[in-house]
């Protein structure tokens, strides 16, 4: 039995002040963090969810909305006689939640009036901050099938990371039994659940939440009456384990958690690959943005091997290598870039301002000329002057200053730095 799409609704958590993804957090929400040259994080659930056809999504936020507002506004616009919809749900006073959310349940609790304001019978519960692709309407029809309350995804993963997620231990129907958070590894051998043969022989024998939901709408309204427990996974799910039929929906694809500096920069490096884990290049599963109607890139004398270049470029550099360029980036010659993710730039600059700022020996918009530039993640709108040399790696320590950070060896140059010529870090 397939359920109705319009029965579903999709809430996306943007989660809290995402200090792990700082500095790029440190002006927009997480949701927002631009992705891959083009995209925006919060891109991916969304496209996930259109591409299943659910098509009524809420996203909940509370930091730097403006830019995840703006962004959503001027990109996912649907029929005006379809119920389709893509809102924003910041956090609100009201008389009865004078605070900001508590936890990723606690911001469901306070949206409920606006969710019950729409029919439906399931409610899918997505995190903001994840790379995958999936079907949801699979995930949907089991947890029909099976007559579930709850049905949480889960993905086998091996002793090693183990310890980095909430675990969970499943009968033989694929019903959750028992839920342990952030097992230490001595407790492992307990916690084995039964996954396929090809998982097994990838050493992968727990299953670990993905953060992806489905509660029947019943079912949410009766929880979100009690007003102590905050977070889902913390609170919610592990008081539910026993006391309420809950699914272990399955997924053995690619899926990748970019919750912090690390896994955001190796889940970007990692789209340059020969045949990388998340493919951009399938007519099944697009990854809907911002139409912006750019000019093609254009190239002069640059060796370009295992990257990605977005639209509207300009690059004179020497060489790019495993490394992704965001739209409008302005590169100069002799400038080298290995292993970057460099976001680009929201305009161009016209021949006359960059005149005058040549004129006023200052930093044009982009990379200049006879850089050198590895291991870094350069975020928008940022001025790079010529001769400079930013070499990352696990040999710098974690630091940071008004024109950049260092995070596990990665030099993050915050959105709109002016790094001055010849500058090295």
């Amino acid at each position: 039995m397939k359920a109705k799409k319009k029965s579903v609704i999709a809430i996306i958590l943007g989660g809290g002040q995402g200090s792990r993804l700082y500095p790029l957090t440190e002006t927009r929400s997480k949701p927002a963090v631009p992705i891959a040259g083009k995209y925006r994080l919060v891109d991916i659930p969304i496209s996930n969810c259109m591409n299943s056809d659910i098509k009524r999504i809420f996203v909940l936020t509370q930091f730097n909305s403006a830019s995840l507002n703006a962004h959503i506004k001027n990109t996912y616009t649907f029929n005006a006689f379809s119920q389709s919809f893509v809102d924003i749900l910041a956090a609100e006073q009201t008389p009865d939640n004078p605070t900001w959310f508590q936890g990723t349940a606690d911001a469901v609790r306070q949206c409920m009036p606006h969710f019950l304001n729409h029919d439906f019978d399931y409610a899918l519960i997505l995190s903001g901050d994840q790379l995958y692709q999936m079907d949801f309407n699979d995930m949907i029809e089991a947890h029909i099938n099976c007559e579930a309350d709850i049905s949480i995804a889960t993905l086998p993963v091996n002793d090693k990371d183990a310890p980095e997620f909430g675990i969970l231990k499943t009968n033989a129907e694929s019903c959750i039994e028992a839920f342990i958070e952030k097992p230490a590894k001595e407790l492992l051998a307990d916690w084995k659940s039964d996954v396929s043969d090809q998982m097994k022989s990838e050493g992968k024998h727990y299953l670990a939440s993905m953060g992806i939901y489905i509660f029947n709408r019943k079912l949410l309204v009766e929880i979100m009456k009690n007003p102590v427990t905050k977070d889902f996974g913390k609170e919610i799910i592990p008081q539910a384990v026993g006391n309420k039929k809950i699914l272990s929906y399955q997924y053995e694809g690619y899926w990748t958690d970019i919750g912090n500096i690390d896994s955001f920069f190796e889940a970007n490096i990692g789209l340059t690959d020969d045949l990388p884990k998340f493919n951009l290049f399938d007519n099944e599963n697009k990854i809907f943005t911002r139409p912006r109607l750019l000019p093609p890139s254009k190239f002069y004398k640059t060796l370009v091997e295992k990257s990605l270049i977005s639209d509207g470029c300009i690059i004179n550099a020497k060489e790019i290598s495993r490394s992704v360029i965001g739209i409008r980036s302005r590169i100069g010659e002799g400038t080298v870039v290995q292993n970057c993710y460099v976001m680009g730039n929201d305009f161009y600059q016209n021949i006359e301002d960059m005149n005058e700022d040549i004129n006023d020996n200052k930093q044009l918009m982009g990379i200049g000329e006879n850089c050198f530039i590895s291991n870094a993640l350069i975020d928008k709108n940022c001025r790079i002057g010529n001769g400079v040399t930013i070499n990352g790696g696990k040999h710098l320590e974690n630091f940071t200053n008004e024109l950049y950070a260092i995070k596990d060896g990665i030099v993050v140059v915050k959105k709109g730095a002016i790094i001055p010529d010849n500058y090295t870090i």
